[in-house]
């Protein structure tokens, strides 16, 4: 909840895009069928409860759940769900693609399913194709940036290292910080 007021008012003095990831994808499913909420749990989901001020129990039942999603959709502040609803699938830029998980090899760029551009795994790491522009990705975390020939994989698990990787574009060149 915090970190979405910060992302917020940086906009609010800078140019920024911000993607959206299947964390935020799932959070959206379970807002719709609160039977999904057990699964969420492993995707951060009742941190994100406990975030809105929720007190989920471990293991809480199908009444438990529907109260539990009731309770985080009026939770949820409008500036929070502007923001939720304003997160982009992709972002084309020059000769790069940014996207949270990657893309299907094989299909135009245009045409990716935000399916894949969100949950997408091996088909698109073991990929060595060109995908018509540089990939930049991240939810697989790596030790390390791993670049290859068609990608980068800037994902180095911050939520459980505490390591942000950062890329900075300048012309023809990255840098990773």
């Amino acid at each position: 909840r915090q970190t979405i007021d910060l992302l917020i008012e940086r906009s609010r003095r800078h140019e920024c895009i911000f993607l959206k990831g299947n964390h935020e994808a799932f959070l959206f499913e379970v807002l719709q069928d609160a039977s999904r909420l057990e699964a969420w749990k492993a995707c951060g989901g009742f941190q994100t409860l406990m975030s809105y001020g929720l007190a989920p129990s471990i293991k809480p039942d199908q009444e438990e759940q529907k109260e539990l999603v009731q309770a985080l959709y009026h939770g949820i502040p409008k500036h929070h769900r502007r923001f939720f609803n304003s997160l982009r699938s992709s972002f084309s830029c020059g000769d790069f693609f940014f996207v949270h998980a990657g893309v299907k090899p094989g299909v135009p760029l245009r045409q990716q399913r935000e399916e894949d551009l969100l949950w997408i795994r091996d088909e698109f790491l073991q990929s060595d194709k060109d995908f018509g522009k540089f990939i930049v990705h991240g939810h697989t975390p790596v030790p390390k940036p791993e670049i290859r020939p068609n990608r980068i994989n800037i994902d180095t698990g911050a939520y459980a290292t505490g390591i942000l990787t950062l890329l900075t574009i300048q012309g023809e060149r990255m840098f990773v910080v």
